[in-house]
Order: C-alpha cells, then structure tokens, then sequence
C-alpha cells in the first residue's frame, strides 16, 4: 500500500509540473483510471531512463524483459523528443486535446517528408555512383571534332613550340619532334598530351580567344590582350551596349568586343585599309566557324565591318548612339570631332596610342576643338613573366636541399629502411620541400605596346 501511494504521488508531482510547464493538455477522468495510467506511466518512465542510461542502439523486447542491443544493427542516435511528445506519450489518446492531436499529427509528417527527403537524397547519390567517372570535357562542350581550332605546345627548357592548327580529316601536325595524326586527335577530349610518331608527349587543348588573338594571322600589329582587358575596363561595356570601333586592324579587339556585348549588342567597326578589312574580316569567320564546332552554338554575328574613313563618314554615324568608343588611329584627334555628337552623354572612349607624343597631340587637339571630353586616365600596362622551376642537374635530376631539417629527417628514415624501400624511394621523386627551386623573371619580356587614354564625355 506504501509503494503504491508512494508511485502515485510521484506520479502526481510529475504530471503538475509538466501541465504547468505547457499548459496543453487537460485530463478529465475519475480517480481509479488515473491511479491505473499514473502507476503505468511511471512504470514507462523508469524504463525509459534505464535504457537511454545503458545504451544509444536499438534493444530488442523479449518475453522475459529487455534484450541486449543488437550488435549487427546500425548505432543510431535517439532524437529527442519536444515537451509535447513527451505529455502525450504519459496520456492515453483519448485524454489528449484535439490541439495537441494537431501537432502530433503535423509533427509526423514533417518527420515522414524529411524521411523522404533523406531518401530522395541516397538514391541520387547512388544513381551518381552508378553512372561513373564525370564527363572529361567542360560542361557545354564536346569532344574534339574537325574544324576546331586548336593549340600544340610543348616546353623543353627555353625551347618552347606553340603552334595554332585547324583540325581537318587527313591532315597532319608537323613538328621538329615528329607528327602527329589529325585522326589521333579527333573524338579526344581537349588538354592532354598526345604522342607524337617519335613517341615525345605534345600538349593538346582548344584555343581559347587569347590564344586566337595572339597566333591568328595578322596584319597590322594587333592590340594584345593585356591592353584590349584594360580597355574594356574602361569603357565598362555591357551586354547589349553599342559600340564604335576605328582601326579594325586584324580583328583582334572586335573580338573581345563582340565577346562584351553579346547577342543583343552591336559593334561597328571601321578600317580605311582594305587589306586590314579583309584580314579582319576573314579572322572574325574563322573563330565563328570553331567557336560552332566547339560549343554546338553559334558565335553571335554582331560586329558589323565598313571599310571607309571616320572623318568623312558622316552618313555611316547618322542616327546611331554609342556607349562606348575604342579609338586605334594614328591621329585621332581628327574623327573625334565627328564621334563625338554620336557618343551618349557619359560615354567612354578609350584610345590607343603607341607613343607619349601622340597622347601629347590629342590631348591639345581636344583643347584646341573644345570638345566636351575629359581625359580621366592616362595608363602604360607593363607585364613581367616569371620562372619558377625546381633546380635541377646537368642530367636532368633534381637538386637536393643541403642542410635543411626535412633532408637531415630524410636522411634518417633512409637508414632505418630497407633495401626494398629504398630503392621504391629512388623511383618517386623527391618529398615537398626537398629540392630548392628557381624563382625569377623570364629572361625574355614583352616590351611596350601602347598607352591607354580614357576620355568621357560631359554635358
């Protein structure tokens, strides 16, 4: 009589501090049902400590009590349960408010959406696992296909080959170390090294717009991309701006211009030569045709080319709005005045100019004419091409750093070793920071191309 009394008033104190705790559950029913469920609920709840306190697996319920925990069953940790859980679980259902019901039931399923979810999750994961190695090209390109423009290269101390080619059936890349078959290259995906017929490894990749630029044919000198990226700063061209180009030259800044303002921009391009109109026009095509090959897209067609003279071309300019003007004349100040009323207010133009005293004639032809332009910039882009390589022998191996504590430890681990370790240890190459290295400035470096002139228009 003492021990239940004793459960019952347990039982009691528990049910009072949990009720005034939450507030969200009300017990209406007589005293004999409640002794009846506050002795169970107890009961519940002693068994409930002792098996958190003993283990986090999952036990299994036998006749004769509570079993050990299976050892082959995944250990999975217990979720807690909120206040509400645990009130409902001491109560027998028909004691629970209809609004405790409510968040049991919108409890249960969020726990079976994130049982999905996680499920969803696992047969991703293995469907991915399933499929294999990941593509060996990017994403939205192919394998290399014929009529891709592509670059071979290949470094052996200061030597260095570096070569543009298109790819065609039958044809061949010749080479001082041998040649190789276009038909070896073909289906291949693009940055890997391919064997030459005297079996030396040559770099193959797709050429990118800087090495179109700098390998295509060219006529006039073309405006590198160093300058042409410092130039596009400027003018801060966007996708669909409009834009006025004079001196198309070979074609290379109407590239990186056509690349700024996209599908639904434009760029006018005007040359007085016509052999430089036809050479740029002829290196505008022949990217298209590879840029099509290589992406299954076409290049946007939005660069329009006019071979005439910017000063005298009124009826060219007539009716059109320019966000930006790229300038690469000998003397610009004599179109500017026929740029100028057609550039929006704002507007950039970017000049390039090759020497100092043509920076010297514009910027006084401006204040002669008193053109509504400021000159904001006035730049040179130096670059300087670094060496860092490891230190190497006269035959070809590598230097070894002499009194340094990763070669001292090196050294000990080759006594302790042995002979069979030793010589798998002289096949690799040496460990991080056992061979000193060469770091200075190529000995050969880009000299000066242009000055950079920024000029805005005022209102």
């Amino acid at each position: 009589m003492n021990k239940n009394l004793r459960l019952l008033v347990m039982a009691v104190r528990l049910s009072f501090r949990l009720l005034s705790q939450h507030r969200l559950v009300t017990v209406d029913i007589n005293s004999e049902t409640f002794c009846r469920h506050a002795v169970a609920a107890v009961t519940l709840y002693r068994d409930r400590i002792e098996t958190r306190a003993f283990s986090s697996a999952s036990v299994k319920c036998k006749e004769n009590g509570w079993g050990e925990a299976d050892p082959t069953g995944p250990i999975r940790r217990r979720r807690s349960l909120s206040p509400v859980e645990r009130i409902s679980s001491l109560m027998p259902p028909h004691a629970l408010s209809p609004e405790v019901q409510q968040l049991i039931e919108h409890r249960e399923s969020y726990q079976d959406e994130e049982s999905s979810t996680e499920e969803e999750s696992r047969r991703k994961e293995m469907t991915l696992s399933e499929e294999g190695p990941p593509c060996p090209t990017l994403p939205g390109e192919k394998l290399l296909t014929y009529g891709e423009l592509l670059i071979a290269e290949r470094q052996k101390k200061r030597a260095q080959f570096k070569k543009l080619f298109r790819l065609q059936a039958g044809a061949s890349l010749q080479s001082s170390w041998g040649t190789i078959p276009h038909e070896n290259i073909a289906g291949q995906p693009s940055a890997q090294f391919v064997k030459t017929s005297l079996g030396v490894p040559i770099f193959i990749k797709r050429a990118s717009l800087e090495d179109y630029v700098l390998h295509m044919k060219r006529g006039p000198a073309i405006t590198y991309p160093k300058d042409a990226s410092i130039m596009l700063m400027m003018m801060d061209i966007n996708e669909g701006d409009c834009v006025l180009e004079s001196g198309s030259g070979s074609g290379a800044m109407s590239l990186f211009l056509s690349r700024s303002v996209g599908s639904r921009g434009s760029v006018l391009s005007v040359e007085v030569r016509e052999d430089h109109y036809r050479r740029a026009v002829q290196n505008f095509k022949h990217w298209r045709g590879s840029w099509g090959q290589r992406r299954g897209e076409e290049w946007p067609d939005n660069v329009c080319f006019h071979q005439a003279d910017l000063s005298t071309a009124s009826t060219l300019l007539s009716g059109r709005g320019f966000h930006a003007v790229a300038l690469d004349l000998v003397n610009p100040q004599k179109v500017l005045t026929m740029v100028v009323p057609h550039m929006h207010p704002g507007a950039v133009c970017a000049v390039y100019l090759a020497n100092i005293t043509q920076v010297v004639d514009m910027l006084d032809g401006i204040r002669c004419l008193a053109l509504p332009l400021q000159c904001e910039r006035i730049v040179e882009v130096p670059t300087r091409v670094w060496l860092v390589t490891p230190a190497r022998q006269k035959d070809g191996q590598y230097l070894s750093r002499v009194g340094s504590v990763l070669e001292q430890e090196a050294s000990q681990e080759d006594k302790l070793s042995t002979d069979e370790s030793d010589g798998e240890q002289q096949l690799q190459s040496p460990g991080f920071g056992r061979i000193p290295y060469i770091a200075r400035p190529h000995p050969e470096q880009m000299s000066h191309t242009a000055f950079l002139v920024k000029l805005r228009k005022y209102v």
